[in-house]
């Protein structure tokens, strides 16, 4: 009997920010790094033969966690990969899901009706990934083999093996990051010890992104939209200082219009569904010749702060300015905000210094949203 423990990586870039990832090779979060640490001391005192994962990054470095306490080589397989979604490759699923809401739907509810012209179908990538699990239990009779994978891949590898529709997503849902599925190989076909452990993950807490809706971004026009901007930016600088003692809209919405002319998305507005609930301004020529992206605002309605929605805001800024070539990310905090201090250093941003008295020029260092291939 060869035994596999097939295990979906850790948390990835794609994950939090509400991306569609599929072939995109994105980076491992700070989460996700803790995850590894979890699932590396729960193979620590098992012993491990080989391991398998997907050529992508997110596989390879979820898979380190089983070669730290096993001398072993890390086998890549390219057929391991996640489903390839095509012309949605990095597209923010709030925007998917209002600009294709059948075809949303079908992705996530109903996958034997998906399909998407350029991008692979759930039966496809079954076709792929279960001849790769057979011909690697094949390989390794009668030992212990760890397969890093994806949770679409494991899912419709899971759903081959078990008989389990794709469509039963109670019965077989997406595997946590970093879970673990136990298949045993009698030499012919596949059985399951069990599904979706995440056991070793559970003190580390739930992520935030898990229960809140994916929210969408559409670039609009300040000079068109000033009264939605200039109200957003005063009670953004409320926020911020307990008063509106400075604040003056038409100015800073003067401003806005420049970074409009200099670049048509740089100000976006943000939906829950078709709810204007928050607001991104980038100044894309600010700090270009230094090689780093400048927030000018980043804004959310107060019933949305700290329920961990702040992230797909983040996410927006920190991919375009990523997709420019930019090195870093940088903002002016005020140096009272508390909550906005505590959220920038959560997601990697450090203080440069203070200017202006009582503005922190926070920085984050750019170097996920990477693609190796």
């Amino acid at each position: 009997m060869t035994e596999i423990y097939l295990i979906r990586h850790a948390q990835a870039e794609g994950n939090v920010y509400r991306m569609m990832q599929g072939h995109w090779d994105g980076d491992v979060t700070d989460m996700g790094m803790r995850q590894i640490d979890a699932l590396a001391e729960r193979f620590r005192n098992i012993a491990v033969d080989a391991v398998y994962a997907s050529d992508l990054y997110r596989t390879r470095l979820t898979a380190s966690a089983i070669t730290r306490y096993h001398d072993i080589p890390l086998n890549t397989r390219q057929d391991l990969r996640e489903i390839n979604v095509g012309p949605w490759e990095t597209k923010f699923f709030g925007n998917v899901i209002h600009d294709e809401p059948e075809k949303a739907y079908n992705f996530m509810y109903a996958q034997e009706k998906w399909y998407k012209e350029g991008a692979e179908t759930y039966m496809e990538v079954r076709d792929r990934v279960y001849p790769a699990l057979v011909d690697i239990a094949q390989k390794h009779p009668d030992q212990k083999v760890v397969v890093v994978s994806h949770g679409v891949s494991i899912r419709c590898a899971l759903s081959k093996i078990s008989g389990i529709s794709l469509n039963d997503v109670e019965k077989l849902p997406i595997c946590r990051n970093t879970a673990v599925s136990k298949l045993t190989w009698d030499g012919s076909r596949f059985s399951v010890d069990y599904l979706n452990d995440y056991s070793h993950i559970l003190p580390l807490g739930e992520s935030a992104w898990a229960s809140t809706k994916d929210l969408r971004d559409e670039a609009i026009n300040p000079a068109q939209c000033s009264d939605y901007y200039m109200g957003c930016y005063e009670d953004a600088w409320r926020a911020a200082h307990g008063n509106t003692h400075g604040f003056d809209g038409p100015a800073y919405l003067n401003i806005a219009i420049d970074h409009y002319k200099n670049d048509s998305s740089s100000v976006q507005c943000i939906y829950d569904a078709d709810e204007p609930v928050g607001l991104i301004d980038m100044d894309v020529n600010r700090g270009a010749a230094d090689g780093f992206g400048w927030i000018s605002l980043l804004y959310l309605k107060e019933e949305y702060r700290n329920k961990g929605y702040g992230i797909q805001l983040l996410a927006r800024p920190m991919f375009k300015y990523t997709s420019l070539g930019r090195k870093a990310l940088r903002l002016h905090v005020a140096e009272d905000n508390v909550a906005a201090i505590a959220f920038y250093k959560k997601y990697g941003f450090k203080t440069v210094r203070t200017d202006g008295g009582r503005l922190l020029l926070m920085e984050k260092k750019l170097g996920g949203f990477r693609n190796e291939e």
